[in-house]
């Protein structure tokens, strides 16, 4: 199978109000990698959705070693700031529409910036499928009603790997 996925960590225990919260809604979050046919290539360990997308990606992909050097990286807003860290990688991030100010009331991208945005989103858009595939097995989509912490991540491992057989 081509995807990958690392161990439960210990170290990244997780917080039990993460998996049940108020609302009975389990926030977890993964790193997921994904080519252009759809199949899960690298799903990493699953921590709190509280955790920030750019600081996992840190944490798994430390930037001083050359993990991205032969691949192009098609990330979403929620990675701001990795082109700074990883350079030796060609990264493409969407443009931020500015904020707004008593100089800017206005704020808007240009044309070739929104043009850019689209173009982007329209190759990012197969990753966001590969992601919605996993939860249609429905075991991510659900409450998690366990008491076991590593056994959610088998949930995200099996799914990424059902989904993967299913494509292909």
């Amino acid at each position: 199978m081509a995807w990958r996925s690392l161990a439960f960590d210990p170290k990244m225990k997780l917080n039990r109000k993460s998996i049940t919260a108020e609302k009975k809604r389990h926030t977890l979050k993964s790193l997921v990698i994904s080519d252009f046919n759809r199949r899960i290539l690298f799903l990493c360990c699953i921590v709190a959705g509280s955790v920030h997308d750019y600081t996992l990606m840190k944490d798994v992909f430390t930037p001083d070693s050359a993990w991205f050097e032969k691949v192009n990286l098609w990330l979403d807003l929620g990675f701001l700031g990795a082109d700074k860290d990883y350079q030796s990688t060609q990264i493409y991030l969407p443009y931020k529409k500015p904020r707004k100010s008593k100089k800017n009331p206005n704020p808007t991208l240009t044309p070739e910036q929104k043009k850019q945005n689209r173009k982007q989103a329209a190759t990012r858009v197969i990753v966001e499928h590969a992601i919605g595939g996993m939860k249609f097995f429905h075991c991510l989509m659900h409450r998690i009603r366990n008491h076991l912490d590593h056994f959610v991540d088998y949930f995200f491992s099996l799914s990424a790997g059902l989904w993967n057989y299913k494509i292909c």
